[in-house]
């Protein structure tokens, strides 16, 4: 699965403020109906408890669909239900450290927004890079802007799945096209939409005609 670049094509990040569903779960079956390839469960407001089970019945549905479930930050929670795997931050538990935890079989991603970043994350053993904000954002308030230049460069120069984040859309993703990236992270862009099905169905047609 590690080694599969199509199922970064489009990753859902999940926000459960955003969502036009009754449920995270119910949000999470639209957007895989509509071509998600990938879900990071990402809870910064869930105590504990709340985002193990949350995580758990995720982990439980996302295995029937064959959709990789990544959790956001929380390496013991990855650990406890078995997921895919964990995205961390430039903040977070250090990407050997996690790797010691988790082992080589599971996909560890990383928050780079600058080459210098790329190339560390990718010499230190990380399986994809979040590069981003590409576009303006409200999803994340520390975002940094990347530029298009920058997300080129990264690209260019690593040997691993660059997944750009940030403010994309329907309408702006093909301004990504020629910057060599796998595919796409996005929030709003699935989880604010009242279609949810429809939103990841029109984005999937959009960055598959950038990427392939």
């Amino acid at each position: 699965m590690k080694t599969n670049s199509e199922i970064y094509q489009l990753y859902l990040v999940t926000d459960r403020e955003l969502m036009s569903t009754k449920t995270l779960e119910e949000a999470v079956e639209k957007a895989i109906d509509g071509g998600c390839t990938m879900v990071q469960l990402r809870e910064k407001n869930l105590s504990s408890r709340d985002f193990y089970n949350t995580a758990k019945t995720l982990k439980t549905f996302l295995q029937t669909r064959g959709v990789p479930l990544i959790i956001n930050d929380r390496v013991d929670i990855a650990l406890a239900v078995d997921a895919d795997g964990v995205h961390i931050g430039q903040s977070d538990l250090p990407l050997h450290e996690a790797r010691k935890i988790l082992g080589n079989e599971r996909i560890i991603g990383v928050t780079a927004p600058t080459l210098p970043l790329a190339l560390e994350a990718e010499k230190n053993g990380a399986d994809y890079l979040g590069v981003g904000a590409v576009f303006p954002t409200s999803s994340k308030d520390d975002a940094t802007e990347v530029s298009y230049e920058t997300l080129k460069a990264i690209c260019q120069a690593v040997s691993i799945p660059v997944i750009a984040i940030g403010g994309i859309t329907k309408d702006n993703v093909a301004e990504l096209s020629g910057s060599g990236i796998c595919g796409i992270a996005v929030i709003s862009a699935i989880y604010g939409q009242k279609n949810i099905k429809d939103a990841a169905a029109n984005l999937k047609m959009a960055v598959k005609k950038i990427i392939d």
